[in-house]
């Protein structure tokens, strides 16, 4: 009966000391992003950032945000006077695997993009419904200063319209891949 007793009582204290693992609560993320407009179309410059607060060591809820800027090429010459841009709001889980050195990570988002042209003062722009699956690595460099030395992700999106033409084609779906790098900060660690 005392073995018994022990067991259970070894069992209940088992996810005490998992709770008790050190990890962040919050991680905020900002840098550089290439956006490659439908992998055939227009490859975009801009800026990328994330918040992701963790329920777990490895599970967390991802709010991530970017911007891309440039202009469409024709034989890879820039047309003059024609600005596109491209905005993605989305929300998703994240899954982490933390290491002393490194942190792959993994993460399924989903929610809206938005795309627009403009050209001597006329614009027009178009929003739709943005999905995302991809993941990247973070390379710790302190307990709460990471570098995020990849983040790569596939983007659907399904812009109908031919003004956005130079971001998505005619075919109202769009295969778009970005390529981010920057640095992590850890809150509550």
């Amino acid at each position: 009966m005392g073995r018994i007793f022990a067991g259970v009582f070894l069992l209940l204290l088992l996810p005490l000391s998992a709770a008790a693992q050190e990890y962040p609560k919050a991680e905020v993320f900002g840098g550089y992003s290439y956006f490659k407009a439908n992998t055939d179309g227009v490859g975009l410059n801009g800026w990328n950032a994330s918040v992701a607060g963790n329920l777990t060591s490895w599970f967390g809820i991802e709010g991530d945000f970017s911007g891309s800027y440039g202009a469409p090429g024709v034989f890879g010459f820039s047309v003059p006077f024609v600005d596109v841009n491209s905005h993605r709001f989305m929300v998703g889980p994240k899954v982490s695997y933390r290491s002393r050195a490194a942190t792959p990570f993994a993460h399924f988002l989903i929610g809206a993009a938005r795309a627009g042209t403009s050209s001597f003062g006329y614009s027009i722009s178009d929003s739709t419904l943005a999905t995302a699956v991809g993941g990247g690595i973070d390379i710790n460099l302190s307990k709460s200063i990471v570098f995020r030395a990849v983040q790569a992700d596939y983007l659907m999106t399904r812009f109908n319209a031919a003004p956005q033409v130079f971001l998505s084609g005619l075919n109202g779906r769009q295969n778009n891949f970005r390529v981010s790098t920057g640095l992590v900060i850890r809150l509550g660690n």
